[in-house]
């Protein structure tokens, strides 16, 4: 990073759409008899159909990117709740991580270049800070503890599969993210390894604030007394109109900058229209302004 900018892949669920796998591809023959649909559940992948993520992965190396991250993104034991698959948690981490570590260790033999990889940690699906009733602003659907235990599982195997970094990304809210991050510390610990830890938060509009109402700033106190490698913008909209919020952040985060946007926003089909061409040209000033690293 002192150097160059360095690419990180793209997106992975938008990917695993285009193959346009049936539930029996989720199921594969282990899980054929399970008692719930899996369709839709893109982290069980990595043990049913493992060929797709290994192309995906090999796809961003090939356009260039140094850093592929797992299909990891909710193999929580919160959000795996939903398939009933708590029990395998660890087992998806560290699998996510293996055949990526073994990915890039053999495409960075071949092309000469060092290719990261970076553990994939997504929010789950609840929120620490926020009611999920309106009637009862005091409800919480999940507690600090509970994230905690959660984010240490993933973590950990994340880390026995080999993965060079940690991203904590799509933060929506930070009270989730301090869980993780605690829990990321504890991991550490536990394995006698550091491992740095990249962040990228979600915009909920054009005023700059997460969903659980902070601004930039709000959010670089709530976490700068952890260790940072990095902290960045992820979704949110398309390079254009996340631009003002990169800078914002490049001048207030002492920390190396990262901007992974949306191909502009969805349509009403929920399709993303905007072609490589004018992203490239959107993306252009973040470079010529040294707003990346």
């Amino acid at each position: 990073m002192e150097n160059r900018i360095l690419i990180l892949d793209g997106a992975t669920g938008t990917m695993i759409q285009s193959y346009r796998l049936t539930e029996a591809d989720f199921r594969g023959e282990r899980f054929a008899a399970w008692p719930c649909d899996l369709r839709g559940n893109n982290d069980v992948l990595v043990l049913t159909r493992p060929d797709i993520i290994l192309e995906i992965a090999d796809s961003y190396i090939s356009a260039g990117a140094d850093i592929i991250s797992t299909d990891t993104f909710n193999a929580n034991a919160i959000s795996m709740a939903d398939y009933s698959m708590e029990a395998l948690v660890g087992e998806i981490n560290r699998e996510g991580a293996r055949i990526l570590r073994e990915l890039a260790d053999r495409r960075s033999a071949e092309l000469g270049r060092r290719i990261l990889v970076a553990g994939s940690i997504g929010p789950t699906n609840k929120t620490a800070s926020m009611s999920p009733d309106v009637s009862d602003p005091a409800l919480r659907a999940v507690t600090y503890d509970q994230l905690f235990d959660a984010y240490r599982e993933q973590v950990t195997a994340l880390i026995e599969g080999g993965v060079d970094r940690l991203l904590f990304e799509t933060v929506f809210d930070t009270l989730n993210l301090k869980a993780g991050l605690d829990a990321a510390r504890a991991a550490m610990r536990d394995a006698g390894r550091e491992v740095p830890v990249m962040l990228s938060v979600t915009l909920s509009g054009p005023d700059g604030r997460t969903f659980s109402g902070q601004t930039l700033k709000a959010f670089l106190a709530s976490v700068e007394h952890c260790p940072i490698a990095s902290v960045g913008i992820n979704c949110s909209f398309g390079a254009a109109d996340m631009k003002p919020h990169i800078a914002e952040l490049a001048r207030i985060a002492p920390y190396p900058i990262s901007c992974h946007p949306n191909a502009g926003l969805p349509n009403a089909m929920g399709e993303y229209e905007e072609t490589p061409e004018l992203m490239a040209a959107h993306l252009r000033p973040f470079f010529e302004e040294e707003l990346l690293n």
